[in-house]
């Protein structure tokens, strides 16, 4: 399902004096925060004045904070940023707008069940997809996914032996 927002990091802590937050980005690439100009804290818009890359974290600075105890109160707030903003290339989608897919086998046109987790390991991200069964089916498209309809609410799999949790 298509979402208007997207939840995209946390802020951890302030960092240093001068009123900049720590920001833990939701997940990949941290740099990729650096590409937005506003993002969204308990729904209202806020525009960093500063935001760049440090280490693994990102640091904001957010207008009218001027010293740590400001940055303080900005701690454990969720950032989100609008879907469109993001500019996805074409057939791409944030792993939040997965959960609830319906999920179908390509060749039989069966029912899997749907998508209630994504998770990130070395080689890719798995799908779990729950049904009568459930299955772990790995997002490696062509070998695995064969089509995402975001709004249709529905993905085709290729399903190969092993990939439900109850076989041996």
């Amino acid at each position: 399902m298509k979402l208007e927002t997207i939840k995209v990091g946390r802020v951890v802590n302030a960092h240093g004096i001068r009123g900049e937050v720590r920001v833990q980005p939701r997940d990949g690439d941290p740099a990729f925060l650096t590409k937005f100009k506003t993002f969204y804290i308990d729904g209202k818009p806020v525009t960093p004045t500063a935001n760049h890359v440090h280490k693994s974290l990102v640091l904001m600075k957010f207008p009218g904070v001027e010293d740590m105890n400001g940055a303080l109160a900005y701690k454990d707030k969720v950032l989100y940023i609008r879907r469109e903003d993001a500019h996805l290339p074409e057939g791409e989608c944030f792993d939040d707008e997965l959960l609830g897919m319906e999920v179908y086998d390509g060749e039989s046109g069966k029912l899997l069940g749907e998508i209630t987790a994504v998770d990130s390991y070395p080689a890719s991200k798995v799908y779990t997809v729950k049904g009568e069964r459930e299955y772990l089916i790995p997002a490696v498209k062509d070998a695995f996914i064969l089509s995402v309809d975001l709004e249709a609410n529905r993905m085709e799999v290729r399903v190969w032996e092993g990939m439900a949790t109850d076989e041996h």
